[in-house]
């Protein structure tokens, strides 16, 4: 997924994504399935990273309307520009993983390899609907293609942008996930709720359990800004074609960013954070971005040989894998996500008609 979206958003640098992709290279009815799929599954993240930072932050009473204001706040500073954008994120990236680092160092401290031996057997279809919930934490490189217009050199800058931090997200996602395993053991990790708050108490000092629920409901911040700045950018996108309606179509003057859709996305975000729960939302969201990066997949085995970085047979991987992943995904998720794609697709062939 990620190298079929560097090699296009290197040939196409311009707001949207897949969804100016898949009209350029697929067709507008590809294009518009993937933005849509795009917007749908990105604004059920958007929801779920307002309601972890919630949950890491205030009692359970208090979670929704942090939430909604989370998401408020996170708009307001989208809407003043990507520059005050990139620099929140820089912030918010910093304290994260200081946070995780402070999780590792206990985790490994207190680690005992044999733990692992206490894995239960495993199964296909297990891993299959856990590959499609965790693909949740690593659509990042989506959000990197929607800003082809607002950086510099974009056809040199978004596809590295993209391998880089897909890279150094495997590596940290690997370290943290190796010395949580070992420190808790496959068994309790999967019983728990906030792990790495779990795996910071093995430390029987307050200070790390801290730190681990601050660098989570950062990380969290730093995940809904850059989502909530993604679905804008697509939404733009579509505006501009008449895919969703022609009021979205509007950059600020000053600021160079799309103002109405962004306060049109945090809108729609802060009612899913009041209507859904955690779960629910990360399930919706991996099966509207799996379909999105089918699209993706899908483009990059029909783009031009002279655009072309990486072998074809690689996006007819990711292809043949978002399907699988998207179907395995749980079957609630699959049939809600189905319904809001009929529904979308519906609006545009009455739009059209």
């Amino acid at each position: 997924n990620a190298t079929s979206s560097a090699q296009l958003a290197a040939q196409y640098p311009a707001s949207g994504g897949t969804y100016v992709y898949g009209r350029k290279v697929l067709g507008p009815w590809a294009g518009f399935f993937a933005g849509w799929a795009f917007v749908v599954g990105k604004t059920a993240s958007s929801a779920a990273m307002a309601l972890t930072f919630a949950a890491y932050t205030v009692p359970s009473a208090w979670q929704k309307p942090v939430a909604v204001f989370a998401v408020a706040l996170l708009a307001v500073v989208n809407s003043l520009g990507v520059a005050r954008t990139a620099a929140l994120a820089r912030v918010l990236v910093t304290v994260s993983l200081a946070g995780l680092a402070v999780v590792v160092a206990v985790g490994f401290g207190h680690g005992d390899p044999a733990l692992l031996a206490a894995a239960p057997a495993w199964t296909a279809p297990g891993v299959l609907q856990s590959a499609g919930l965790i693909f949740f934490a690593f659509a990042g490189y989506a959000r990197i293609a929607t800003m082809g217009e607002e950086v510099a050199e974009p056809a040199r800058t978004i596809p590295r942008a993209i391998t880089v931090a897909l890279a150094a997200v495997l590596v940290l996602y690997a370290v943290v996930g190796l010395s949580a395993l070992t420190s808790l053991g496959p068994l309790a990790l999967a019983e728990s709720t906030a792990p790495l708050a779990d795996v910071a108490a093995l430390s029987r000092t307050a200070w790390p359990v801290a730190a681990a629920r601050i660098g989570a409901a950062v990380a969290a911040l730093g995940a809904l800004l850059a989502m909530v700045a993604g679905v804008g950018r697509t939404m733009l996108a579509m505006a501009r074609t008449g895919d969703l309606p022609r009021c979205l179509d509007a950059v600020h003057p000053r600021f160079g960013v799309p103002h109405r859709a962004e306060w049109t996305i945090g809108a729609a975000v802060c009612v899913l954070v009041l209507a859904t729960d955690l779960r629910g939302a990360i399930g919706f969201s991996s099966f509207g971005v799996l379909l999105y990066y089918l699209v993706a997949n899908l483009s990059a085995l029909r783009q031009d040989k002279a655009y072309r970085r990486y072998p074809r047979a690689l996006a007819g991987l990711g292809a043949l894998g978002c399907l699988v992943i998207a179907v395995t995904v749980g079957w609630p998720s699959v049939l809600a996500g189905t319904a809001v794609l009929v529904i979308g697709l519906g609006y545009r062939w009455l739009r059209l008609r």
